[in-house]
């Protein structure tokens, strides 16, 4: 049988290679309506991938960096912003994209700092991971493109940005597609010990807080991140070249050292930049999040995440709350991009 996504996918990339800015719908026949997916067409996407990559890859000055991102769809679309987290890259999106431009979004994937193509503008910025830092990358890069709103969707690192940003800049927010859920945290709480089980999955966390565990992921990225990779989705089969095309973004010369501060300043042990202190001590009083949203959890996440019982009632707006079943792990938009794409297109008529 052959597999619709990838066949679009192609069709897609050979289209945006030749001009991104220009994709329409009709560059990609016809496409399934997005669902929940099982582990067997989750697997068979990411086996037969043959590793396409997104292409081109265009840059923007915006705050302190010189962003890399991936662009799609019509320049006059409503815009749909694809946040990755760690240790993956913007390639978590490769089947969303095409599902959501052939509906007409302009769809643009930025390349989180440390990621990629994306750099600091001087070398005498502070390679800083905290969350306000990431947030604040994102609004600079929307005004940078001036983009005054999106639709703005995220997993991990992404979802905790994207759950930021709706709930501190919600003007700038149509609606929020967030994997896991509310994951917006406080240096405070996470001082706060977790029962052995629940601490047994954060080992990497702790590995970080030595100097021990950062040489080790800088010795050994790609082999660390591909183990993050199965722990974190255990039924996920993804091949080694669909591996290798996402490991390629952590070779940034800034990656090791932002993943190590983003773990380390969770625990109080390292800390950040003053300048973002206001907005720290906003997210510290866990603000609600009323901009339409919904959220989506994997039926077979590895990865340490919240209940959906648990955050609940920290969405305001019109919510919705999706388990996508099928033995779908952490890295939800890749092994099931059918269903995500269709909670983005379904949240954008919230």
């Amino acid at each position: 049988m052959s597999d619709p996504i990838n066949a679009n996918r192609r069709n897609f990339l050979q289209i945006a290679s030749t001009g991104a800015a220009a994709l329409t719908a009709a560059g990609f026949g016809l496409l399934h309506p997005a669902h929940a997916q099982g582990a067997g067409t989750a697997s068979a996407a990411a086996s037969s991938s043959n590793a396409d990559a997104l292409a081109p890859i265009r840059q923007i000055k915006a705050g302190v960096l010189d962003i890399g991102y991936f662009e799609a769809g019509p320049a006059n679309g409503p815009v749909v912003l694809l946040l990755h987290g760690w240790p993956y890259d913007i390639h978590s999106f490769i089947d969303v994209l095409p599902i959501l431009v052939a509906k007409g979004y302009r769809v643009i994937a930025p390349h989180a700092r440390g990621y990629g193509t994306t750099q600091f503008l001087s070398a005498d910025t502070m390679r800083n991971g905290q969350p306000a830092a990431l947030a604040v990358d994102t609004i600079a890069l929307m005004d940078a493109l001036k983009i005054e709103r999106a639709l703005v969707a995220g997993y991990d690192w992404g979802g905790r940005t994207a759950g930021i940003l709706a709930a501190l800049w919600p003007e700038r927010v149509k609606a929020l597609v967030a994997v896991s859920g509310y994951l917006i945290g406080s240096r405070a709480a996470n001082a706060k010990p977790l029962p052995p089980k629940a601490e047994l999955a954060w080992w990497y966390q702790f590995y970080f807080s030595t100097e021990r565990g950062a040489l080790g992921y800088k010795q050994y990225t790609h082999e660390f991140a591909k183990l993050i990779w199965q722990l974190a989705s255990p039924q996920w089969r993804f091949d080694d070249a669909t591996f290798a095309r996402s490991a390629k973004s952590l070779d940034n010369p800034d990656h090791v050292a932002i993943s190590i501060h983003n773990y380390r300043w969770r625990l109080g042990l390292a800390e950040g930049e003053a300048k973002y202190d206001s907005i720290e001590s906003r997210l510290e009083q866990l603000p609600s999040i009323a901009v339409p949203t919904i959220t989506m959890e994997g039926d077979a996440n590895g990865a340490p995440h919240p209940s959906p019982d648990s955050y609940a009632k920290r969405f305001t707006g019109k919510y919705a709350h999706r388990l996508v079943t099928g033995g779908i792990g952490h890295n939800l938009p890749q092994e099931a991009p059918q269903a995500f794409a269709q909670a983005v297109i379904d949240a954008d008529k919230f």
